[in-house]
């Protein structure tokens, strides 16, 4: 029979022509795939990666110097801080955070002496002083500068806000930083928070390009009603804060991840890490160290769970 008498014979032909192709292109993606995950690339705590949509890049962890107030950093002495920094930059954390307060500018400026200034992310803070004027403020800026050692800051945070009214009283601050911003001194300019009222208001002023926020899910140091650290943080208020700030593209930096140094159980860190790499609007973090130990665990945990 011909295929004039056999009208189903193209179609069957067809049929099993399209049956081929598809089983070979469903094959091909079946070897494909191991291949595909193999290069999906493998995120660590050393990832360098964007603070938002600033452009700049920073480690996923920071090492913190303010621990105490700095004073454990500063029981290590000269030596045993710098061994501690340059530990840490050799296992890829090139984000340090310090503060005028914590006393550790001179500390740090030591430590990093003949490490790369590119590689480094520098950050610092200053105390919030509605009556200062911007000639003070760019002084003090210059003055940070000399104790680190370095041309330009990183990032320079008005520290540890406490009203609502914060943009407006430190209106003379916020100006000095953008001059200070626009000479290339510093690079990025931003706020930390006590409390919710100030963390609402910094959601709401588009002066900030960084925030430092308190986080972990146990609710401990975190934003509150009040600035107090001491009595218990409102997590979710605080989330819903920090979403909208990452979501105008600021740079998101989590603080306060073992419970200011009081999270002595390994589940609890463990938990609040996991919560800080999961939670999809932050960044990267900071830690305060005090031993190499404890660099080695944080980033062990934060590789687990980014695994």
């Amino acid at each position: 029979m011909n295929a004039k008498q056999n009208p189903d014979s193209n179609s069957a032909s067809f049929s099993r022509r399209e049956f081929l192709q598809r089983s070979a292109v469903l094959a091909g993606a079946a070897l494909a795939a191991p291949q595909l995950l193999a290069a999906a690339p493998k995120r660590t705590a050393a990832d360098q990666v964007f603070l938002g949509q600033t452009g700049v890049k920073i480690s996923r962890l920071g090492l913190g110097t303010g621990s105490a107030g700095g004073k454990v950093q500063r029981d290590l002495g000269q030596e045993g801080f710098t061994r501690l920094i340059r530990y840490a930059y050799d296992r890829g954390l090139t984000y340090i955070d310090t503060a005028q307060n914590y006393r550790t500018h001179g500390m740090v400026g030591e430590a990093i002496k003949g490490l790369p200034r590119e590689k480094l992310f520098i950050q610092t803070k200053i105390p919030c002083r509605a009556a200062a004027t911007p000639e003070k403020v760019l002084q003090t800026i210059d003055q940070y500068r000399r104790e680190l050692g370095v041309e330009y800051l990183d990032s320079l945070l008005l520290h540890c806000t406490q009203s609502a009214t914060w943009p407006d009283d430190l209106k003379r601050m916020m100006d000095a930083i953008a001059e200070a911003q626009a000479k290339k001194i510093v690079r990025l300019k931003g706020v930390s928070c006590h409390g919710l009222p100030a963390l609402q208001s910094a959601t709401t002023t588009d002066w900030v390009n960084v925030h430092l926020v308190r986080i972990n899910p146990q609710g401990c140091c975190v934003d509150g009603p009040t600035p107090d650290m001491k009595l218990p943080g409102d997590m979710p208020a605080a989330m819903k804060e920090i979403k909208a700030m990452h979501a105008k593209g600021r740079g998101i930096i989590g603080m306060k991840l073992v419970g200011n140094g009081t999270f002595q159980n390994p589940e609890d860190r463990e938990q609040a890490i996991r919560y800080a790499m999961n939670c999809d609007c932050v960044d990267a973090v900071v830690i305060g160290f005090g031993s190499t130990a404890q660099i080695d665990e944080a980033i062990e945990r934060i590789n687990r769970a980014l695994a």
